[in-house]
């Protein structure tokens, strides 16, 4: 939900800005197409970096974790048993605990509870990248269409605040969140993303004259 909303907020408000700006219908589309194209692009690129920097650390924290397991297997038993029993279990239990998962799986349990990776939902950079585009794309791709059928700058922020409306509302449903409070939240800061947007380009519009657009 929350890339389709930036994928709303932000071509919407690039459409109404060019649109503001008196540029021409054809324009405006091509413009519509490549937001959506880029903003995928760049919402794929920065996401895969952003996870694959995750990815290194964890990679580097199990790898130095592997290590001290190998070197001390009995301190890193009795750090895991205070770890317990700091979560509320007596000593002795604590320390059956940690005695048991280290028989089973030592980087694991260290993972998990000493560290707070979760070995078998590690972070995969792929699939966050194509997730973060699709997600981008699906949300983008309306005010395109919008604008494609009725090349206005209000029907199109209209038809966004309406759209960031239902996404918010299925968001805080899904989420148990507070509906109301969401819905305004998000058609508040994509209102307010659009005004500006649609000022600058007006005032750039007006500045420069049909010779800048065209």
């Amino acid at each position: 939900m929350l890339g389709a909303n930036d994928g709303i907020i932000s071509t919407a408000s690039l459409l109404v800005g060019v649109i503001g700006a008196g540029t021409p219908a054809t324009y405006v589309l091509i413009t519509g197409m490549a937001a959506v194209v880029a903003g995928a692009a760049s919402m794929a690129a920065g996401e895969y970096v952003s996870v694959s920097a995750q990815a290194d650390a964890e990679n580097s924290d199990l790898n130095a974790e592997a290590r001290e397991l190998n070197r001390n297997r009995d301190y890193e038993t009795a750090e895991l048993a205070s770890i317990y029993e700091g979560r509320g279990l007596d000593s002795q239990l604590a320390t059956q605990v940690a005695e048991q998962l280290m028989e089973h799986d030592a980087l694991g349990a260290h993972a998990r509870d000493e560290i707070g990776i979760d070995l078998d939902n590690r972070a995969a950079p792929f699939q966050a990248a194509w997730v973060s585009a699709l997600a981008f794309s699906c949300g983008a791709v309306l005010p395109v269409l919008i604008a494609w059928l009725l090349v206005d700058g209000w029907w199109v922020a209209i038809s966004s605040v309406a759209l960031l409306a239902i996404s918010g509302g299925i968001g805080a449903q899904l989420g148990g969140a507070n509906i109301p409070r969401a819905v305004a939240r998000i058609v508040f800061w994509g209102s307010a993303a659009m005004a500006f947007t649609y000022g600058i380009g007006h005032l750039i519009g007006n500045a420069f004259g049909s010779n800048f657009i065209l």
